[in-house]
């Protein structure tokens, strides 16, 4: 694999002027990386949005807060079951927990406050997607074992990524489940597709460690399978959209994210780790 790898605990903006304490802490909750918690977010929104409830900042600020409490404290739980996995690949090697600057104790504890945050979040929501919230758990729990027993851990991390959609659309209202289970699904689609591009980093050391996943498993084949996710995903968001309201004006609204997906795979060169992450 040609270029160089990026670790994922870099210290930039405002985490690199943190004390080293909170420094790690933010690290480990992956603060520096913001794109974690808008890929979780964007679904929620979208839950919204398509329900035809109109803006609603309230709920979408509670959405926003839930989704960066949560995706640190899947990260968190996700470093604390990995630690001795993370030692051994390049990328990894250097997060709080493998390189032992935070401890389990500790860890531990920021995974409560996280998820105290998370919670405060879940009582601003109704019972119906309280429920359906708190039915993601034990999808987060189990995906940081996946990548040990399937070819496609990306699968399980769509189904936990996308689970902001059904909880905001419960929030809003509860009909129209065929919308919603066609969203939800293109949502998963979506999630395994760029998930593959960016496992494109790991290839070499999953092998060699014994880690699974899409992109080893498709391997000459990663660009097709890609076109393939996110071609599922695109048509299912169009079903969607038509299901809610049969109006071809309305799929119009797709075509930026098609022209954006469809750049993503053409300039996507498998077989080097910093251009996937790029």
């Amino acid at each position: 694999m040609t270029g160089s790898i990026v670790p994922d605990s870099e210290h930039k903006g405002l985490v690199a002027r943190l004390p080293r304490r909170l420094r790690d802490l933010a690290l480990l909750a992956r603060f520096d990386r913001p794109v974690g918690w808008w890929l979780l977010f964007w679904p929620c929104a979208w839950g919204v949005w398509l329900s035809g409830a109109g803006f609603q900042p309230a709920l979408v600020g509670w959405l926003l807060l839930g989704s960066i409490a949560m995706r640190g404290a899947g990260c968190v739980y996700n470093d604390l079951a990995d630690a001795k996995l993370d030692r051994l690949v390049a990328r990894t090697a250097s997060r709080p927990l493998a390189s032992g600057r935070v401890g389990p104790g500790l860890a531990w504890g920021w995974l409560l406050v996280l998820c105290l945050t998370g919670l405060v979040v879940l009582m601003q929501l109704r019972l119906e997607a309280q429920l359906m919230a708190l039915g993601s758990l034990a999808l987060v729990a189990a995906y940081p074992f996946m990548k040990r027993i399937s070819w496609w851990p990306q699968a399980w991390l769509g189904l936990v990524f996308s689970w902001g959609l059904p909880v905001s659309w419960l929030a809003l209202r509860t009909d129209h489940l065929d919308v919603l289970a066609a969203m939800y699904t293109g949502s998963v689609c979506w999630v395994i597709g760029y998930d593959t591009i960016y496992a494109l980093q790991d290839r070499e050391d999953d092998a060699l460690v014994g880690i699974r996943s899409s992109a080893l498993r498709l391997g000459r084949h990663v660009r097709a399978g890609v076109a393939l996710f996110y071609g599922a995903a695109l048509t299912l968001w169009c079903l969607a959209f038509w299901l809610l309201r049969a109006d071809a004006v309305a799929l119009f609204g797709l075509v930026p994210a098609a022209l954006h997906l469809g750049w993503q795979v053409a300039r996507l060169d498998a077989d080097n780790g910093a251009d996937a992450l790029a």
